[in-house]
């Protein structure tokens, strides 16, 4: 998997009340078999329980706007954060002691 098919998955599973709603079409509406390197994507998502819905593209786009942004925030903290700790004289191995990184 790469990590648009992981951010999809991860977007995917925060809509219906979260857990395995949903799988992938293995064919397409004329019955050829879709590439299991090509089944991943919004167009090929199949809902497993009933009475659920496919949640729009634009909102599953979202959903992984938010979870990159969260995650480059996290990122952005701990750089600062290293950065901090080397202005106050610590070196790398006693940052990387002291947080792991």
């Amino acid at each position: 998997m790469n990590s648009d098919q992981d951010n999809l998955q991860s977007a995917l599973l925060k809509f219906n009340g979260g857990g395995k709603w949903f799988t992938w079409k293995s064919v397409d509406s004329d019955g050829n078999k879709i590439p299991n390197d090509q089944r991943m994507t919004y167009a090929n998502i199949k809902v497993l329980k009933a009475g659920v819905s496919i949640p729009s593209e634009a909102d599953v786009n979202a959903k992984i706007k938010e979870a990159k942004d969260t995650k480059t925030a996290a990122e952005t903290k701990k750089a600062s954060g290293k950065t901090k700790l080397k202005n106050l004289g610590l070196d790398d191995a006693e940052i990387k002691a002291l947080i792991g990184v």
